[in-house]
């Protein structure tokens, strides 16, 4: 039952805000993804820093390994799609295609 909750409570995040970023404070793939959403004035972004949340946090990243397969962080999600880690991410921005889903999202 613990993690059908949890499970309803990612789902709602990920609903809720345009763009939702799982991350931890240390980790360096997790700080570039946050500064090109932030470089982006992205509206709506949501950061859930899992390492601050002790036991929490580890379910949650045990969590999104089951919905997303992806265990590693940044794990991010715009307009409830999982788009996958930073380098998911760099390269929409490389190709061009960040801004697009983003407006699509309603975050720019």
């Amino acid at each position: 039952m613990a993690n059908q909750q949890l499970r309803s409570k990612i789902e709602a995040t990920i609903k809720e805000f345009p763009v939702v970023v799982y991350s931890k404070t240390y980790c360096p793939y997790c700080q570039r993804t946050k500064n090109l959403l932030t470089s982006l004035d992205v509206e709506g972004l949501k950061v859930i820093e899992l390492d601050t949340l002790g036991d929490e946090g580890k379910q949650i990243q045990d969590e999104l390994y089951e919905i997303t397969g992806q265990r590693t962080v940044p794990n991010v999600f715009i307009g409830g799609k999982h788009i996958g880690g930073n380098s998911d991410l760099q390269a929409l921005e490389s190709s061009g295609k960040l801004r697009d889903l983003l407006k699509q999202a309603g975050a720019l």
